[in-house]
C-alpha cells in the first residue's frame, strides 16, 4: 500500500515562513495604501469598476447592490460586507474630507448608524474622483491581472491628487498600523508647487518651509486643533499627535435672563456623538460636573447642535473646561505616516510624502505624452497620405474606379502613390464630401496642428523642467477648481488641562482659628441677616477655640500666610480643605510647611501678580 512520501521539516522554520507570508499580504493587499495614489487595493477596485460602468459624477446614480457585484465577480474575491462597507465610507461626509463616492439614500450618520442594506442605496463616482482616475485609458499607469486572470486592473491610479494626504486613511496590518489624517486641498497644492520651485535644491526643504503652508491636518468634522507641537513631529518624523477639540459656543438661554447654556457645533473627528451625549450625561448624573441642569441634541440637517444648559450661577468656561477633560470633547488623534513604497511599507515624512506623489506624476506624465505622440504621430501619417491624395487626385479616383476590387486598390495605391497600407486604407475610406475645397483646408489645418502638437510632445519627453511645469500647472488649476476654506481651526496651546481649568471661580470665605484650623465655604452657605432676624451659627466653638481671622476670597486666588518667624507661605485658595459653615477645618499643618511652635499671623488673598514697586522708608 503506497501511502506517499512524508517529508520531514522544521516547525520553527516552516511558522516563521508562513506567518510572514500572510503577514505581507495583508500589509499589501488589504489593510496599506499605497503612497502614490493613497488607495487600499479594495478602493482602487471600487473606483475603477464604478469608472468601468460609466458611473461619472454628471450621470445617473446606480445600485450599490450592483456595484459590489461587480467588484465582487471581477476583481476583488471576498465578502460583500467589506466592499460595500469601504464604498459607504468613501461617501460620509464626516469620514472622507473631499468625497470620492458621491452616495444616494443612507448611507449612516455620525452618531454610529450603519448604513442602508446595499439594495436600499444608490451611488456614483464624486466629482473629484475625476481627477483620480484621469489618463487611466492612456497606458499611464501599469494593469495586473486580476484573481482569475480573467481581466485586468491598475495597480495604481494616475492621481492628480495627493490623495494619501488629502483624506488620510486608517489601517491595521500585522504588527503595524497606519492613521493619516485628512489634510486641506489648497495648503497641499501650495505645498506642492513649493517643492516644484525648489525641485532642484528639494534636500534643503525643511519641514518649516512645508509647515508655512500645510499647518495642520483639516478634518471633515471641523473643530479645534490645539498646538502644532505634536503636528510638527508627525510631519518630520512620521509619527506625532494632533490634539483635536470640539467647538462650543456659551450663549445665554433664550427667554431665560442670567441662565447659560454650552452649544457644542463641532466635535472632533471620528468621534461618536450619541456615545459623546451619554458620556455628558453620565458625568451630570454621577455629580462629576455638577452644574450641568439639562442636557439635549438639537441637531439637525443644517449641522450638529448639542446644547448643555447650566445651572444659575455656574461658570460656563470651567464647565466647559470639565467637559473637555472627561469627555471625548478634547481627544487626541495618533499621527502614524505608513504606506508602502515599492510594496514595502515605509513611514513617511510630509515632504517624502509629497515627494513620491511628485515623481508619480513625473511618470504619469511622461507615459500620457509618450501616448499622445504616438496617436499624434499615427494620426499624422495618416493626413500626410490624405494631402498626397488630394493633390493628386484626378489619378487616385482613376486608379481606383480601374481596380478589380477594394485589396486590387489597395495595393495600386500603395505602388503607384509610395503610400503605406494605412494611408492607402484612410484614402478608400474617404467620404466625398471630404474632397470639397474647404474640407481640404481642415485637413491642411488639422495636419500643421497635429504637426505642432508633435514638436510640443517631443520637446516635453526631452525637458524635466517642462514636465515639472505641467505638474505645477495642473496643481494650480484644480486646487482652484475643488479647493475650499480649511474647517479646522488652529489654536495656540498644549491642549493639558490643568487644576485650575477645571475649578469654578466662586465666592468663598477662608477661616483659621487660634489653634490652628482652616476652612474655606462657599459665601452661598450664608444668607444676609435681615432686621430681627435668628442669623445662622457659623463655626462650633464648644472646644474653646476663637476665630482669629476670616476672609473673603476667590477659589483661584493665591493666599499668602506671614508667619512669627518672618516666613511667607502660599497656597491656592481652592486647595484649602472644604468644610460647612459649622464645620471645624483642618490643621494648618496639613496646608502649610509650618515649623514646630510657627503661627501664621497674617493673611492676604492675592488676585495675580503684577508688576510690584517697593518704597523704603
Amino acid at each position: 500500500m503506497n501511502i506517499g512520501n512524508v517529508n520531514p521539516i522544521d516547525i520553527n522554520h516552516e511558522m516563521r515562513n508562513s506567518f510572514l507570508d500572510y503577514a505581507m499580504s495583508v500589509i499589501v493587499s488589504r489593510a496599506l495604501p499605497d503612497a502614490r495614489d493613497g488607495l487600499k487595493p479594495v478602493h482602487r477596485r471600487i473606483l475603477y469598476a464604478m469608472h468601468d460602468m460609466g458611473l461619472r459624477p454628471s450621470g445617473p446614480h446606480r445600485k450599490s447592490a450592483r456595484i459590489v457585484g461587480e467588484v465582487l465577480g471581477k476583481y476583488h474575491p471576498h465578502g460583500d460586507s467589506a466592499v460595500y462597507n469601504a464604498m459607504v465610507r468613501m461617501a460620509q461626509e464626516f469620514s472622507m474630507r473631499y468625497l470620492l463616492v458621491d452616495g444616494q439614500g443612507n448611507f449612516g450618520s455620525i452618531d454610529g448608524d450603519s448604513a442602508a442594506a446595499m439594495r436600499y442605496t444608490e451611488a456614483r463616482l464624486g466629482r473629484i474622483t475625476d481627477e483620480l482616475l484621469a489618463d487611466l485609458e492612456k497606458n499611464t499607469v501599469d494593469f495586473t491581472p486580476n484573481f482569475d486572470d480573467s481581466l485586468e486592473e491598475p495597480s495604481v491610479v494616475p492621481t492628480r491628487i495627493p490623495n494619501l494626504l488629502l483624506n488620510g486613511t486608517t489601517g491595521i496590518a500585522v504588527g503595524m498600523a497606519t492613521d493619516i489624517p485628512p489634510h486641506n486641498l489648497g495648503e497641499l497644492s501650495q505645498a506642492i508647487v513649493y517643492l516644484i520651485d525648489h525641485y532642484d535644491s528639494m534636500d534643503d526643504v525643511t519641514v518649516d518651509d512645508l509647515m508655512q503652508f500645510v499647518k495642520a491636518p483639516d478634518f471633515p468634522t471641523g473643530g479645534l486643533i490645539v498646538g502644532t507641537e505634536g503636528i510638527r513631529n508627525a510631519y518630520a518624523t512620521g509619527k506625532g499627535r494632533a490634539i483635536m477639540r470640539a467647538t462650543a459656543e456659551i450663549e445665554e438661554i433664550p427667554g431665560r435672563p442670567g441662565r447659560q447654556r454650552i452649544n457644542i457645533t463641532e466635535i472632533p473627528y471620528q468621534v461618536n456623538k450619541s456615545t459623546l451625549i451619554e458620556r455628558i450625561a453620565e458625568l451630570a448624573t454621577k455629580g462629576v460636573i455638577e452644574a450641568i441642569a439639562d442636557l439635549r441634541d438639537s441637531s439637525d440637517r443644517n449641522g450638529i447642535s448639542i446644547i448643555v444648559e447650566l445651572r444659575r450661577g455656574s461658570q460656563p468656561k470651567k464647565v466647559l473646561n470639565q467637559l473637555f477633560k472627561h469627555t471625548p470633547l478634547q481627544s487626541t488623534y495618533s499621527i502614524q505616516m505608513l504606506a508602502l513604497v515599492n510594496n514595502q511599507p515605509r513611514l513617511l515624512s510630509l515632504k517624502r510624502a509629497l515627494q513620491i506623489f511628485i515623481e508619480h506624476r513625473v511618470e504619469v506624465i511622461i507615459r500620457r505624452t509618450q501616448f499622445d505622440l504616438a496617436k499624434a504621430q499615427k494620426r499624422q501619417h495618416i493626413l500626410e497620405g490624405l494631402l498626397k491624395a488630394i493633390e493628386q487626385l484626378d489619378a487616385v479616383i482613376e486608379t481606383i474606379r480601374r481596380a478589380a476590387d477594394a485589396e486590387d486598390a489597395r495595393q495600386k495605391l500603395v505602388l503607384n502613390f509610395g503610400l503605406t497600407e494605412e494611408q492607402a486604407n484612410a484614402i478608400l475610406d474617404l467620404q466625398l464630401r471630404r474632397l470639397a475645397a474647404l474640407e481640404r483646408q481642415k485637413l491642411e489645418d488639422e495636419y500643421k496642428e497635429i504637426t505642432a502638437q508633435i514638436t510640443y510632445f517631443q520637446e516635453l519627453l526631452g525637458s524635466p523642467k517642462m514636465i515639472l511645469a505641467v505638474i505645477r500647472q495642473e496643481t494650480v488649476d484644480i486646487a482652484a477648481k475643488y479647493g475650499d476654506a480649511r474647517r479646522s481651526r488652529i489654536i495656540g496651546g498644549t491642549g493639558e488641562l490643568n487644576d485650575e481649568d477645571l475649578i469654578e471661580d466662586t465666592d468663598i470665605l477662608v477661616s483659621i482659628t487660634e489653634r490652628g484650623y482652616i476652612k474655606r465655604t462657599p459665601t452661598s452657605a450664608y444668607r444676609v441677616q435681615n432686621r430681627g432676624g435668628k442669623g445662622l451659627i457659623g463655626m462650633n466653638t464648644r472646644e474653646k477655640d476663637e476665630l482669629d481671622h476670616l476672609f473673603s476670597a476667590k477659589n483661584l486666588d493665591t493666599i499668602l500666610f506671614f508667619t512669627d518667624k518672618g516666613k511667607v507661605y502660599t497656597t491656592k485658595a481652592y486647595e484649602i480643605p472644604e468644610a460647612d459653615r459649622t464645620g471645624k477645618g483642618n490643621s494648618l499643618m496639613n496646608v502649610l510647611l509650618l515649623g514646630q511652635d510657627e503661627r501664621v499671623t497674617a493673611a492676604l488673598p492675592v488676585r495675580e501678580f503684577g508688576e510690584t514697586e517697593f518704597w523704603s522708608w
